[in-house]
């Protein structure tokens, strides 16, 4: 089991969450072995290893997500426990899939519901997009070594994103088109130092598209708790096109974060903290042992709890922004070079 403490001094917002409250709130990741049991007394929840002693205990007060990660028994004690206290409980498989998420968002925000169903253009969508090309600029020019084909690349991307900065046209396909060029190069790049052959999301035919994929399932969850906090649907985006129960404002609000997560990638594989030693191979999927998961999560954990200030401010903002309808240019941006 590994827990990440969420502390930090950040301002109120709205009457969502109290600040006091919040700055004391905990994302809590349990690993359960074969036998190991969770279990609540009083305001506590429990984990207990399968002798039956406590390997870990916390106040239900102190928790804003709770990932259990193996297989267990949910019973009606500990949703009442998270309706009441007004935590996410996130399950996942040992492959840190997610099959399940039951959380407490502020659904009585019918006003933020009718200004989402109502929304129209693709201009916040390009914002969003514009962020994230942004940083992903900014970690390619973060290598110290820069060969040619770096220094192009970043070259290809500033003339990429003058062009969608300065063009008039807001529809989508241009928009996703520019965002796909400049990813292919982006990609090829700030993965350099591995046989990099191509991003392929959910198929894990190598390491490297294995970790991106747990890697962005956690920025995804925390993004969708935060989100949570103000009650927004989160079924309907303004970039990512509604499908079947597809949360696309979450996929289109982990967008400007994305790079975080590819820059400790490319470090922790560098270091030789991620290694290929570290999965099973299984009908040609790279697929993490269970004994590392701990390891990897806590590794990825680290740039969204290094700026989780910032993260939280974004949301905030996105959210004070969405209600007054402002303009596109008073939405807020994630610059991951002043965060």
């Amino acid at each position: 089991m590994w827990q990440v403490y969420l502390c930090t001094c950040l301002r109120q917002g709205e009457n969502m969450l109290d600040i006091n409250d919040f700055g004391k709130k905990q994302i809590i990741f349990v690993f359960l072995n074969v036998g190991e049991k969770i279990s609540y007394s009083n305001d506590n929840i429990i984990v207990k290893t399968k002798e039956g002693t406590i390997k870990y205990q916390t106040t239900c007060y102190r928790i804003f997500a709770l990932f259990v990660v193996g297989n267990f028994t949910l019973t009606s004690g500990l949703l009442q426990r998270a309706k009441k206290y007004g935590f996410g409980i996130v399950l996942m498989t040992h492959s840190l899939r997610v099959y399940e998420i039951l959380c407490c968002p502020m659904e009585g925000n019918t006003l933020l519901h009718r200004h989402q169903y109502v929304f129209k253009g693709n201009e916040l969508g390009k914002h969003i997009i514009i962020n994230k090309i942004i940083n992903q600029r900014y970690y390619l020019n973060k290598i110290r070594k820069k060969n040619e084909e770096i220094k192009n690349a970043i070259q290809i991307i500033d003339k990429s994103l003058k062009h969608l900065q300065d063009s008039e046209y807001n529809d989508l396909s241009s928009i996703m088109g520019v965002e796909g060029s400049i990813a292919r190069v982006y990609f090829n790049n700030i993965f350099d130092s591995v046989d990099w052959k191509g991003r392929k999301p959910r198929i894990k035919f190598d390491m490297t598209n294995s970790v991106l994929d747990i890697g962005y399932t956690i920025l995804f969850n925390f993004i969708e708790a935060l989100l949570n906090l103000y009650g927004f649907d989160l079924f309907v985006g303004v970039l990512h096109q509604q499908f079947y129960m597809r949360k696309s404002l979450v996929c289109d609000l982990i967008e400007p974060f994305r790079a975080m997560i590819d820059w400790q990638i490319r470090k922790s594989i560098n270091l030789g903290q991620f290694k290929e030693d570290d999965f099973n191979v299984i009908n040609g999927q790279y697929l993490l042992k269970w004994s590392e998961n701990p390891k990897y999560v806590s590794i990825l954990m680290e740039p969204l709890l290094e700026h989780r200030a910032e993260i939280f401010l974004y949301i905030q903002a996105y959210y004070r922004a969405f209600m007054k309808q402002k303009s596109i240019s008073e939405y807020p941006l994630f610059l991951a070079e002043e965060a």
